[in-house]
């Protein structure tokens, strides 16, 4: 069992949810990010996702692209963000998720990055635009070194297709609550509970 995995049945023995926050590498700059690793695994953290800065963030709201756009400006990378990680890891256990989108990681390289992403203690993987049908390699690599693949589902994914995702998922599923780009709600979407049901399932 992975260790997130084990966050989660944990989670569940306990009865509570997880807390589960994120940051972008290099968001002010790549000292602060190492920081804010240790700091929110003080302040209870149960998984940390750590998002590797990419040119076109198209899922995702306006706080997280002017937060990737101040990391590239300042020249990070995903070796810069796997290195916040090895340095991180040696202060606390909390699991982290390298969180990206496909081509910084297709650039680096399938491989190289699973052996480096398991070298700097990184506990998952979640690419946000790679569909699982594309995926059948990554996740072979991925399970190989020990990294738990994690999928995104949505309110319009099918059932068919959720099937699909929850045999090739590792970890935990991450159940977007609402089309759209991500950011701030003032209440959760009705579908977020039903998606999470049908997931469940």
């Amino acid at each position: 069992m992975s260790r997130i995995s084990e966050t989660f049945a944990e989670l569940k023995r306990s009865g509570r949810g997880g807390f589960i926050p994120f940051i972008t590498a290099g968001d002010p700059d790549l000292a602060t990010t190492e920081l804010l690793l240790i700091e929110l695994a003080a302040a209870g953290a149960d998984i940390i996702e750590l998002g590797v800065p990419f040119s076109d963030p198209v899922a995702d709201g306006e706080t997280i692209q002017r937060a990737s756009e101040c990391a590239l400006r300042k020249g990070v990378t995903l070796r810069d963000a796997l290195t916040c990680v090895a340095r991180a890891k040696q202060h606390i256990q909390t699991p982290i998720v390298l969180f990206s989108y496909f081509n910084p990681l297709l650039k680096f390289g399938e491989d190289r990055l699973a052996n480096e992403a398991k070298e700097a203690a990184v506990d998952g993987v979640l690419v946000t635009d790679l569909i699982p049908e594309e995926a059948q390699s990554w996740i072979v690599r991925l399970v190989q070194r020990k990294l738990d693949p994690i999928f995104l589902v949505a309110p319009t994914t099918s059932d068919d297709r959720l099937k699909q995702i929850a045999r090739q998922a590792h970890g935990f599923i991450y159940a977007v609550s609402r089309a759209g780009v991500t950011g701030v709600r003032d209440q959760m979407a009705r579908d977020a509970e039903v998606l999470v049901k049908r997931v469940r399932s």
